[in-house]
């Protein structure tokens, strides 16, 4: 367990003091039921009302939440939330996916294993496959024949990456995840479906996180490319010949079909999809269907609320005459013109 005194926190943090220094905490809480010994955060206005009333050991809040009226510890920080996660790594206690190199693990010896790998109980690596130093294989993992495990990098119990990827450092793939499946690539002829050879690989760069049951295809030719600092949530499928830039987040059950470029700095919410052979710029924020290039940074949203049964049903009968009331609207249009020419030549 790992105790810290504010004024550590506040150093590591970059922030400023307001109270007692010297006073240690050792966890993180809520504000609403946050204790003596425990530090929280304040970084949504709509929680500002347990402010008053928290028991927290110390609370990060930005300059303008500071209570001066209160006794309260503050570590004051530019960006409460941000702060907030970077405490919470030091805190975090988390176990390894493994720890040594269990008796049941089947490592080909034409594999290379570096120093301080760990890999678990019934993991196979392949001739050729690559462990960098510090990387941690989970129980049940397959590493396929010639792909690279970049240093540090985390694999939660099953996951499965094939030949020939490659893996940056300092990655996390959570449990079920499966890197470098063959793209759904055929060519069908006269109702018989021939499979093409999926030849590519999937290229991940470092500080990457995916989440659990993911599936990322490799390439058909070129490769599937995911760039450093992106964040992909559960259940998200990746397709063949995909590139993700730098430093985008994908949140849960996107699906995302082939050959899509996606940009730097792009946010994908929840169950959006994905045409393919689409490009999206630098800095889209997407929720919805996506079926054409996006050329314009900016925020982007194709989608029905939810309604009451009734309302919805109503209102799926009228879709169906929409085409009817337009070619009448037109006519109206139509006969109102010809209406004005003539009262104009009169």
């Amino acid at each position: 367990m790992i105790h810290m005194k504010i004024s550590e926190m506040a150093e590591a943090l970059g922030g400023r003091i307001i109270g007692d220094g010297n006073h240690e905490v050792y966890k993180i809480a809520n504000l609403a039921t946050a204790q003596s010994n425990e530090v929280s955060f304040l970084s949504d206005e709509k929680m500002r009302k347990y402010l008053a009333q928290t028991k927290a050991g110390a609370v990060i809040v930005k300059e303008s939440m500071v209570d001066t009226s209160s006794s309260q510890n503050y570590i004051v920080v530019a960006d409460p939330y941000v702060a907030f996660a970077k405490i919470a790594q030091i805190f975090d206690t988390t176990p390894r996916s493994a720890t040594g190199i269990h008796p049941s693990a089947v490592i080909d010896p034409a594999a290379v294993i570096e120093q301080n790998v760990s890999v678990g109980a019934n993991a196979v690596i392949e001739a050729d496959a690559h462990i960098c130093e510090g990387a941690q294989i989970g129980p049940n993992c397959f590493v396929g024949k010639g792909t690279v495990i970049g240093k540090n990098t985390k694999l939660w119990a099953n996951v499965s990456i094939y030949h020939n990827c490659v893996i940056g450092e300092r990655c996390l793939f959570q449990s079920g995840a499966v890197i470098g499946s063959d793209g759904f690539g055929y060519a069908n002829e006269r109702g018989r479906w021939i499979k093409i050879p999926q030849v590519g690989r999937v290229v991940i760069g470092n500080d990457v996180e995916i989440g659990a049951s993911t599936t990322i295809d490799r390439g058909a030719i070129d490769d599937t490319v995911i760039e450093d600092n992106v964040i992909i949530d559960n259940q998200v499928q990746v397709a063949h010949n995909d590139k993700i830039g730098y430093g985008t987040a994908i949140a849960g059950a996107t699906v995302i079909a082939g050959s899509v470029n996606i940009g730097r700095y792009c946010i994908i919410g929840g169950t959006s999809v994905f045409n393919g052979h689409i490009s999206v710029c630098d800095g889209a924020h997407i929720l919805g269907q996506v079926g054409s290039n996006i050329k314009k940074p900016g925020k982007y949203e194709s989608y029905l609320p939810v309604t009451d049964a009734a309302t919805w049903a109503r209102t799926q009968v009228r879709m169906y005459q929409i085409e009817k009331i337009y070619k009448r609207l037109v006519a109206a249009e139509k006969k109102l013109a010809e209406i004005s020419d003539n009262q104009g030549k009169e």
